[in-house]
């Protein structure tokens, strides 16, 4: 008997001491941080492991992949593939990358559905106002080289055909910067999930997508306040699985005889944008979409952005500038994440 009890003792024991290295975990995932400049910018890649990754090796694919980017879309860049289609001065097909396709593609299709509102051959507006390439100026252009440019702006005069693009009139200029960082945003995302690494989060330059919730809970992105003077927060949003981009025109704009003139350009006016909507915020599973909507409200007079976010389940935060100070106007999609703060 006493040797009966001292065996179910010691079973119980060890039964015990087994449910209970069950309830522990063997690791605790740790944070790591991978940055760099890509883009004219940062890059910070933040992401939990429950292993020491391979970091140097992890930062060379990373890098690779932003380097190809460049390669393929950068307009800083003179012999990338978009500088290369720019340069065509026809209008015969032009074999694009896969990689520069479907960003094309994207813009075409947003621009469409935007009424051409995002458009990827605003570029010459773009350099004639100041904000390109060709560096800024102090002055309004003439009116005379506002009207001789409209007659190559437009997304109507480009047609993608799978991989294949061309333009209807030899002197169109594609510029892919509304869409690109998201785009880059996308692909260092991807990079991680085929590495097996689900909590993390990609930023680049303030586009930024998340994956699953850290370990203490969901990512808090900060939604900047729209003032030049110093860096404040006007919002913080807990995500996750998520992509944030925001477009602004409160840091890059000149003034001159008192009128303000912002790097955002309406297509349908050929000039900076006039209205008192100081930035937007798009929350998509994709950041490449996220970041040319982003630009597409912006530009919106506030109603007509609020209308076109309803109308398309965009989740969208604008900032409008009042004579009080600031306000918030948000679309029906943004509410739940409202409901979070």
């Amino acid at each position: 008997m006493r040797l009966l009890i001292h065996t179910m003792w010691c079973s119980l024991f060890v039964v015990g001491v087994l449910l209970l290295s069950a309830c522990q975990p063997t690791h605790h995932a740790q944070e790591y941080q991978i940055e760099g400049k890509t883009m004219g910018t940062y890059y910070i890649v933040k992401f939990y492991a429950e292993q020491q990754p391979e970091l140097t090796a992890l930062q060379h694919l990373l890098d690779t992949e932003l380097e190809l980017i460049n390669d393929l879309m950068s307009t800083y860049r003179p012999e990338s593939e978009l500088m290369r289609f720019n340069r065509q001065l026809t209008t015969e097909s032009f074999q694009l990358s896969p990689q520069t396709a479907s960003v094309i593609a994207e813009a075409l299709r947003i621009g469409e559905q935007s009424g051409g509102i995002l458009d990827v051959t605003v570029g010459p507006l773009v350099e004639l106002w100041g904000f390109g390439a060709q560096g800024r100026i102090t002055h309004a252009p003439e009116s005379s080289a506002l009207v001789a440019i409209r007659d190559y702006v437009g997304i109507d005069k480009l047609t993608l055909n799978e991989n294949v693009l061309r333009k209807h009139e030899p002197r169109v200029a594609v510029d892919l910067s509304t869409i690109a960082k998201g785009y880059g945003v996308d692909r260092l995302a991807e990079i991680l999930l085929a590495e097996g690494y689900t909590q993390f989060m990609v930023d680049i330059g303030g586009d930024m997508r998340v994956g699953g919730e850290k370990p203490t809970g969901p990512w808090k992105i900060a939604v900047e306040k729209p003032v030049s003077q110093a860096r404040a927060v006007q919002r913080i949003l807990a995500v996750e699985n998520m992509s944030l981009a925001t477009s602004g025109d409160y840091r890059n704009y000149f003034e001159e005889n008192g009128i303000r003139y912002s790097h955002l350009i309406d297509p349908r006016t050929g000039m900076p944008i006039q209205h008192r909507t100081v930035s937007s915020t798009v929350l998509h599973p994709a950041a490449m979409t996220a970041d040319a909507y982003a630009t597409t409200l912006n530009v919106l007079p506030v109603d007509e952005a609020l209308a076109f976010a309803n109308t398309h389940q965009i989740a969208v935060l604008l900032i409008v500038k009042t004579d009080q100070g600031f306000e918030e106007r948000y679309s029906d999609a943004f509410r739940p994440y409202l409901l979070e703060q």
